[in-house]
């Protein structure tokens, strides 16, 4: 048993919502989190959600960003309604700065981009309030943010790369070879 596992035993309640629409994920991490002592609930959307917070409000809860059907944001405030001192950790693909500063400003303890490894989740849950966590041992590179923020601003503007590029200061053309090209690693 690792020293993460000891303390999730020790905890006293330990029950634990993850959601998130990729299935094989949802699954993979709920298993690896049950491995470590926490007692999942998994979710696929956020009206799900929201129907197992009702019927049992969670000590700690795994949420995904961005969902087919809304924003874990609203889980969060769901959450945080009906259980003041639960710990809430938002798990994305599209890290940026602006999202995670929303997710804070709901109620989440920390944010983490995908893929998260199951020990940083729990890391994250079991952060002390004063404790400032560990820097990530692999954090995206310049590129990756700036691309990142590209695509959250593409986003943004509905897809419309002409006011995609006004916004960012850039030429069109650039954007458009931009947005060709696969995410940097």
């Amino acid at each position: 048993m690792t020293d993460l596992s000891a303390e999730v035993t020790a905890l006293a309640d330990r029950s634990l919502l993850v959601l998130d629409d990729d299935a094989p994920l949802r699954t993979r991490l709920g298993r690896a989190l049950e491995q470590r002592g926490f007692e999942p609930t998994l979710v696929g959307s956020v009206q799900e959600a929201i129907a197992a917070v009702k019927v049992h409000a969670p000590a700690y809860a795994v949420l995904d960003m961005r969902l087919e059907d809304g924003s874990g944001l609203k889980v969060v405030e769901a959450v945080r309604d009906a259980r003041p001192d639960a710990k809430i950790i938002m798990l994305t693909g599209y890290g940026n700065i602006a999202t995670a500063v929303q997710a804070v400003k709901a109620g989440a303890v920390d944010y983490l981009s995908k893929p998260a490894d199951a020990d940083d989740v729990v890391r994250a849950l079991l952060a002390r309030g004063d404790a400032s966590a560990a820097p990530p041992e692999n954090p995206m590179s310049a590129d990756r943010v700036r691309w990142e923020h590209i695509q959250r601003v593409y986003e943004l503007c509905n897809h419309n790369v002409s006011e995609t590029a006004r916004r960012l200061n850039m030429h069109r053309r650039t954007l458009q070879r931009i947005l060709a090209k696969r995410a940097p690693r």
